[in-house]
């Protein structure tokens, strides 16, 4: 089971990019899921959630209302669309997903999640 996260790059600051999470070996369609970030010298922080339907969605209150979490269950795909950048959201975003079908418990907290992607790095320049 792997999940690829891609998108990642050097923008400016108030740019956009759109992260991809592509997982294979097995379906997450009926799986919660979610975005974290590390960055450097930082511990791991929540980004964003989803349900396993994509009717239900979560933000840390840092990203809300500039980040968008998405599911396209058919793709097998998770996607963070990423507006307004700013050189805070600089770091590792790596995407998870939930081991148990239809379960969702703290979205927020990483250690509920089992499957972890290898991480994109995001750099916003100021």
């Amino acid at each position: 089971v792997q999940l690829q996260a891609c998108g990642g790059g050097l923008v400016q600051a108030g740019g956009s990019l759109r992260l991809s999470c592509a997982a294979s070996g097995r379906t997450f369609s009926s799986n919660a899921m979610g975005w974290f970030r590390q960055a450097p010298g930082k511990e791991r922080e929540f980004v964003a959630g989803i349900h396993w339907s994509g009717g239900l969605t979560y933000y840390a209150d840092s990203v809300k209302g500039r980040f968008t979490i998405s599911r396209d269950n058919a793709k097998n795909t998770l996607y963070l669309q990423m507006n307004s950048l700013k050189p805070e959201d600089t770091a590792v975003y790596y995407c998870a997903a939930y081991g148990t079908v239809q379960s969702m418990g703290a979205m927020d907290i990483w250690d509920e999640y089992d499957y972890w992607g290898r991480g994109t790095l995001v750099t916003v320049s100021s």
